[in-house]
């Protein structure tokens, strides 16, 4: 139970480090002049790619830092199976976003602030969380939510207000 707990504590302590790295992902978007919104792919302990949001710098709506990422990462490594990867994205990813995995078949989703939550801040929604659209689809990334959402809730607050 004891070694349960301490691989427990030191997962969280790497969602900590990398959710870090991704929430200064989103704050580099933004000073690019896209919205605060930045990812990254984790394989066994290592930073495999990043990704931040570019719909103003590449004029399209759809380039979002989790999207953008995925659809970078599997055609230049040619795979479309990314059931051994974490993904960390600063904020509860969109439907477009969580559908592209569920197609990519991801492994694990880290986020920091919800979409809820956001709403809140930004005052508006974007309608469906990404755990209704996995409760719906045949392939489901285990989940992990709130981690540094203080943080991330202080970035958006900053960009949005």
């Amino acid at each position: 139970m004891g070694n349960d707990l301490g691989h427990i504590e030191q997962q969280r302590q790497l969602d900590i480090k990398f959710m870090a790295q991704a929430l200064e992902l989103a704050k580099s978007a933004a000073k690019k002049g896209n919205e605060p919104f930045g990812a990254l792919l984790v394989k066994d302990g290592q930073v495999i790619m990043t990704g931040e949001n570019h719909i103003h710098t590449e004029s399209d709506p759809t380039y979002h830092a989790e999207l953008g990422l995925i659809r970078q990462f599997c055609s230049e490594q040619k795979v479309t199976d990314l059931s051994h990867y974490t993904l960390y994205t600063s904020c509860e990813p969109c439907c477009m976003c969580s559908g592209a995995m569920v197609w990519s078949q991801l492994g694990r989703m880290v986020y920091s602030l919800s979409h809820d939550e956001l709403a809140e801040i930004a005052g508006f929604n974007i309608m469906l969380g990404s755990d209704e659209i996995f409760a719906k689809s045949p392939f489901r990334p285990e989940v992990t939510k709130g981690i540094l959402k203080e943080l991330a809730a202080s970035i958006y607050t900053q960009y949005f207000r």
